[in-house]
């Protein structure tokens, strides 16, 4: 069908997009910048009534809506720029395909190591200790273990003073709980984990004892995220004492809290 003035005006400058439950908000004039395209076909060749909608009238499509950011960028440049240790090339080689835009497929295609129209090297999946498995690690993996979940716990405390608008004083977190199957901690966290708790456990049985050997949350993040891992859920509880008798003194709290990761 030839594309018409007529029909491409009938779709708003600014579309938003539900893919796979992200939200995207975008100019018509990206999603058609590749001639022949899936979504060039979509917003070019129909109109707004052909195509299926959420409960908030936005365009929905039933695929990645984390992947799909990447998408958009080389929709808006025609280039690709992928984060360090990203481990979702194949996935989003697959996402490309089904969005039928070849060049970024062969790009992705090309063992990762892509380079920039202008000849300059982009940047590439570089094996890093931290995230990549020893070849110990391999052999401990189970077919299982490519996805799962991860759950971080850790045990808090922290003070509130007398003056409401005073800071709130966090005191260290004391230790890091890891609970999974064997084989995805020890994907993750590597030598970092220590398993000095539930030793010798098989690759495909599940610890609830393992723990970090360090101390900061944010480093437990970094490697899930490196790792693929995407946080689904999370929760608190808390109680709260006072440090002494005298009501007047800083009330202590004290929280437990897990975080639950999934790939």
């Amino acid at each position: 069908m030839a594309h018409t003035d007529n029909q491409s005006s009938t779709f708003p400058d600014i579309v938003e997009l539900n893919v796979g439950g992200q939200v995207y908000v975008t100019r018509l004039e990206t999603l058609t910048a590749v001639p022949d395209s899936l979504l060039w076909a979509k917003f070019s060749q129909n109109s707004p009534e052909d195509l299926p909608k959420d409960g908030k009238g936005r365009f929905f499509f039933d695929r990645d809506g984390f992947l799909f950011r990447y998408i958009l960028d080389f929709l808006r440049d025609s280039e690709l720029f992928l984060p360090e240790f990203f481990k979702e090339r194949r996935r989003l080689q697959k996402e490309a395909d089904f969005f039928q835009l070849p060049e970024l497929s062969r790009r992705l295609g090309n063992d990762g190591s892509y380079t920039e129209d202008n000849g300059d090297p982009e940047e590439t999946e570089i094996p890093s200790p931290a995230t990549t498995p020893s070849s110990s690690d391999r052999t401990l993996r189970s077919p299982g273990s490519t996805s799962g979940y991860i759950t971080v716990g850790y045990r808090g405390s922290y003070t509130i003073g007398r003056d409401i608008q005073a800071d709130v004083k966090f005191r260290r977190v004391a230790r890091i709980t890891v609970c999974s199957k064997i084989s995805l901690a020890k994907e993750v966290f590597g030598d970092t984990l220590n398993e000095s708790r539930d030793p010798d456990r098989p690759p495909d049985k599940y610890t609830s004892r393992y723990y970090l050997k360090y101390n900061f949350l944010e480093q437990a993040f970094d490697r899930l995220a490196e790792a693929g891992f995407h946080m689904v859920a999370c929760n608190s509880t808390g109680t709260c004492s006072y440090g002494s008798s005298d009501p007047g003194e800083d009330k202590m709290w004290t929280s437990y809290t897990e975080y639950v990761f999934s790939r």
